[in-house]
């Protein structure tokens, strides 16, 4: 949308007719994405994408996404002996804005949409863009190991919780408290540069890391969101399907169950 109202629009999880005809059982989900800067990335997603080369397809951009986070992997771990590499992570976090983000605008302004390859490719992509991404800078010395190691646990946990939910409700949710995709990366590249001043924080009398101190609130943060989305999610799932009231149960001179154990005329379990 390209107003000031919430982006809410159709997307992976469902999408053209032609989808849908060669498999009537794929259901649609709602794309919820209300960060700072969706109406304002959705405007210059559009705008590049109608400016994008026919040659360039979003499997391009989808691979330049994969390469570029990998790309920043090697950079932070080269930036454990030389700073500048921490300049060429937030290039590589660009490049990977540009083919993350602009792969499914570009399929949809061409009507090239691939719902069903586009959301699994994308969020598989997602999982080892994540890996390269912490487990170079668990490398860059920057970050404690088990600091990277806790956000790729936290990160993998909520995106668990994420994709049920879009299976489950159709409601697939990208942003919360205003965060997305896109601030994280602007987040991230702010606190390269920052290290680039200092790389230690004081807190309580003790010197850290900040990327340890910046790396524990993330964990945090992720827990407690997928926490609040798991009972909420939960809730609304119970009240949607809650605990029949007065069914009668079943009985022996019913018709037996599909998957209950078969009987013999005698009464005694099939083995």
């Amino acid at each position: 949308m390209l107003n000031n109202r919430p982006s809410t629009q159709t997307i992976p999880s469902a999408s053209s007719s032609k989808a849908n005809s060669s498999n009537p059982s794929f259901r649609e989900a709602k794309r919820i994405q209300q960060s700072l800067l969706a109406n304002a990335e959705k405007r210059t997603l559009i705008w590049l994408a109608a400016r994008t080369p026919a040659w360039i397809n979003s499997d391009h951009l989808t691979l330049l996404g994969l390469l570029s986070m990998a790309g920043a992997g090697v950079a932070y771990w080269w930036s454990a002996t030389n700073r500048a590499g921490l300049l060429l992570v937030i290039l590589c976090l660009a490049l990977n804005w540009l083919g993350d983000s602009l792969d499914g605008t570009l399929a949809r302004f061409r009507d090239h949409s691939r719902p069903r390859y586009g959301f699994y490719v994308d969020h598989v992509v997602d999982a080892f863009s994540a890996l390269f991404l912490l487990g170079g800078l668990g490398l860059s010395g920057y970050m404690a190991p088990a600091v990277a190691l806790g956000l790729l646990i936290a990160y993998l946990m909520l995106s668990v919780e994420i994709y049920l939910a879009t299976y489950t409700l159709g409601d697939f949710k990208i942003s919360y408290f205003k965060m997305g995709p896109t601030e994280l990366r602007i987040l991230l590249s702010i606190g390269n540069l920052a290290l680039l001043w200092k790389s230690t924080v004081h807190i309580l009398g003790r010197a850290h890391k900040l990327f340890d101190v910046a790396g524990t609130l993330g964990i945090s943060g992720m827990l407690l969101i997928m926490v609040l989305s798991a009972i909420r999610n939960t809730t609304r799932l119970y009240q949607e399907e809650p605990l029949p009231v007065g069914k009668p149960l079943p009985n022996t001179k019913q018709v037996q169950l599909p998957f209950s154990t078969p009987v013999h005329l005698t009464g005694k379990p099939h083995l």
